[in-house]
């Protein structure tokens, strides 16, 4: 584990107990954490590759999400939240920068930036925070603070910085010498599931809720607190221990949704690679898929719960501002899709949930829906207006607190969403407000129109369909005002240009990565 000089823990002392024991999180204080603060704590949950559409409270019947569903009662759901990059480093910056993805210079999968001239962590920090990390961050180099006091990295088995090993796998080392951490088998992008062969405490899942729950139990300093706790799953590998796969039966699970212009994904190999992007593998497979997925969901949501008591355990609850959230989602097999980096529902779709503390008020707005656009880019602004700190005016974001608060007349009316050619050539620009979603493929000019009120699985595209051509023609214009800025590769003599070569960094990406 990272530290800085203002930080007690240490490696060394995280490791010294297999339990881990909570006094290693113990920071002395001025204060008594049951005294009053007139700032809230900000509890941080994020999930990888977590659907929108996989909530008991998104109406989803078939899965169990107890403990985020409470959340949302407590507070809002945004059923219309989206990852504007929707994969996993670009949205991570996105989060980071409070930014478009043109802005902070990701337009696709690459290595996040060293240093953007302002970051989350480090804004909270000077907003008087103590800020400790836990999980996956996903950034490069591997162990920089970028502002937290602390980090506990749990980072899927990735090793981007020489001589990187995670504090999950430093742990596990010392819990099990003798076991390997990927024996269940299963691969990073893998379309297959399987139980957890080892014992359920060994899984990450279960190692970053201990984390998370030691940090709250033992945490005693003057400050409120930024905690991040951020899960590894239900990305792949789908691994859930088996008492969680129990809960679901696969004849259950929604078939893939396939749309009637889908058939150009549906080739594969023979038999299918297990990190394969695109398939028909036929509907069993993929609700074999979804059972682990959404048994690793619930398996999440269990470890939310305990967080969540232990904060109640403390006397914090009242006084802390919870988010939820996902850096983007899972195909799952919709329209043959695996994986994600596509502007479609299950991939662009992410669950979003604000449950604001009950220091705040506005109980009358506890437990709806909130139809306004929101982006991962809403989270540090939102960040900043709970600290009562200034939000800069250079921020694309906006606080999620005010459509909560009722000040929705200077919302965006839409969002913007696109990812540079990744597993294809299919790079593409995307536009929705929740309503309709207009998807432009740059390589080959294709175009998309879904109207997600009437059709929210994307079942037939409207482009190209008569009764259509006002409501295309409208949301091509939008584009084309959007890209604007880009310059002639983007919009040429005012209509979107072809692109055939892959833009992965926008000229505003720092130069010094």
């Amino acid at each position: 584990m990272k530290k800085d000089a203002s930080n007690p823990i240490t490696r060394r002392s995280f490791l010294k107990s297999t339990a881990c024991a909570s006094s290693a999180f113990i920071i002395p204080s001025t204060l008594s954490a049951s005294q009053p603060r007139k700032r809230p704590n900000i509890l941080y949950l994020m999930t990888d590759q977590h659907r929108g559409d996989c909530l008991g409270c998104a109406d989803n019947a078939a899965i169990k999400t107890p403990n985020l569903d409470a959340i949302a009662a407590e507070g809002v759901l945004f059923p219309n939240a989206y990852s504007s990059t929707p994969s996993c480093t670009p949205a991570r910056s996105g989060i980071l920068t409070g930014l478009s993805p043109w802005h902070h210079g990701m337009l696709g999968y690459g290595r996040v930036a060293g240093k953007h001239r302002f970051e989350l962590p480090q804004a909270l920090r000077e907003a008087r925070y103590y800020l400790f990390g836990i999980g996956k961050m996903h950034w490069y180099p591997q162990r920089k603070l970028r502002g937290y006091h602390g980090l506990l990295l749990d980072e899927s088995g990735r090793s981007e910085t020489p001589g990187f090993v995670s504090d999950y796998r430093l742990w596990f080392k010392q819990q099990a010498p003798d076991l390997n951490p990927d024996a269940t088998g299963i691969g990073w992008n893998d379309y297959r599931a399987k139980s957890y062969v080892l014992p359920e405490r060994l899984h990450p899942t279960t190692w970053t809720g201990d984390r998370a729950v030691e940090f709250i139990e033992g945490y005693n300093q003057s400050k409120p607190f930024l905690l991040k706790v951020s899960f590894a799953r239900p990305h792949s590998p789908y691994d859930p221990p088996q008492r969680f796969m129990d809960m679901y039966d696969v004849d259950d699970m929604p078939a893939p949704n396939v749309g009637d212009w889908a058939d150009r994904y549906a080739p594969h190999k023979d038999p299918p690679n297990p990190g394969q992007w695109h398939g028909n593998l036929g509907v069993q497979q993929a609700k074999e898929s979804r059972r682990a997925y959404y048994a690793s969901v619930t398996f999440i949501d269990e470890q939310i719960g305990r967080i969540r008591a232990a904060l109640k355990k403390r006397g914090m609850d009242d006084n802390t501002l919870i988010v939820f959230f996902s850096d983007h989602g899972d195909m799952l097999g919709d329209h043959h899709l695996w994986r994600k980096t596509y502007a479609y529902e299950g991939s662009a779709q992410i669950p979003m949930i604000l449950r604001w503390p009950r220091t705040m008020g506005m109980d009358n707005r506890r437990g709806k829906k909130l139809p306004q656009p929101v982006e991962l880019r809403d989270v540090l602004p939102t960040f900043l207006d709970t600290a009562q700190a200034p939000i800069p005016d250079h921020l694309d974001g906006q606080s999620l607190l005010d459509p909560v608060r009722g000040k929705t007349e200077d919302w965006r009316p839409y969002i913007d969403l696109e990812h540079s050619m990744c597993y294809n050539k299919d790079h593409w620009n995307a536009l929705t407000d929740g309503r309709f979603k207009y998807i432009y493929y740059a390589f080959d000019g294709r175009e998309e129109l879904f109207d997600l009120i009437k059709d929210r699985a994307e079942l037939h595209n409207l482009a190209g369909k008569p009764e259509h051509a006002a409501a295309l023609k409208q949301w091509r214009q939008h584009m084309v005002e959007h890209l604007s800025e880009r310059g002639e590769a983007f919009v040429r003599n005012g209509e979107l240009a072809l692109r055939k070569k892959r833009m992965l960094y926008s000229p505003n990406h720092p130069k010094d990565s």
